[in-house]
């Protein structure tokens, strides 16, 4: 039977090297989730970069350029990194390039893995079938906080590998073993457990309290995307 592991940060995921793995990378506070509501609202195709200059060049391609920088929009994007910027009558049919503090660089860390998978509490019922149908080793890819452990990813990733456990996954790593007790402390309240993490005070002294609302609901969308040939694509 395949197993699902979780790396806490993108600086580790050398650790976690399997070429035959799913990779699903997950920024729940907010990349991971204004992509997967990006694809709902209909965007084409997303380009994850890393550096700011880099994502203004793709204005020049036609692009929709999004992102942020410790939680703020930087000068020249066209929106910042929350999901209620992704409108459909702004984002539908659009391509967009993303750059932001952690998520896009866990993207670009794993880009070269088997197969890569976006993950969100808005998406995990779809992102779970989508995986079931690989039946392969899943390596959960937490984009932390600048290479260091944060709260709301690894709770995800326990909710995510108990789905997939419950599906007759194996878990042989105490990295997935953790996550998954904390998912079962956090699961009848996540807002109130989260509410001394650092990332969510944070997104509160910028005013984002309803983002944070909405990053945090299960199953509001069904786009899985997924990385294709260097971009990110849904293909529904």
């Amino acid at each position: 039977m395949p197993s699902v592991s979780v790396c806490f940060s993108p600086i580790l995921f050398p650790l976690f090297k399997n070429d035959d793995a799913v990779v699903v990378v997950v920024d729940v506070l907010r990349a991971t989730s204004a992509i997967v509501t990006g694809f709902d609202h209909g965007v084409n195709v997303m380009v994850a970069v890393a550096g700011i200059e880099e994502t203004l060049s793709y204005k020049d391609k036609g692009y929709l350029v999004a992102g942020e920088r410790n939680g703020e929009m930087q000068e020249g994007f066209d929106f910042g990194n929350s999901p209620f910027s992704y409108k459909p009558e702004v984002v539908k049919g659009r391509n967009v390039a993303i750059s932001t503090t952690n998520g896009t660089q866990a993207v670009v860390a794993a880009k070269d893995s088997h197969k890569l998978f976006i993950g969100a509490f808005l998406n995990i019922s779809a992102l779970c079938k989508r995986i079931l149908n690989e039946n392969r080793d899943v390596i959960v890819l937490c984009a932390g906080w600048k290479n260091k452990f944060n709260l709301e990813d690894t709770l995800f990733a326990g909710a995510l590998a108990e789905k997939l456990a419950g599906n007759g996954y194996l878990l042989n790593c105490d990295s997935a073993l953790a996550a998954i007790e904390l998912w079962k402390n956090a699961k009848p309240d996540v807002n109130a457990f989260l509410a001394t993490s650092s990332h969510r005070n944070r997104l509160k002294h910028l005013d984002l309290e309803a983002d944070i609302k909405y990053c945090l609901t299960l199953d509001l969308c069904k786009s899985v995307p997924e990385l294709e040939a260097g971009v990110l694509v849904w293909k529904d």
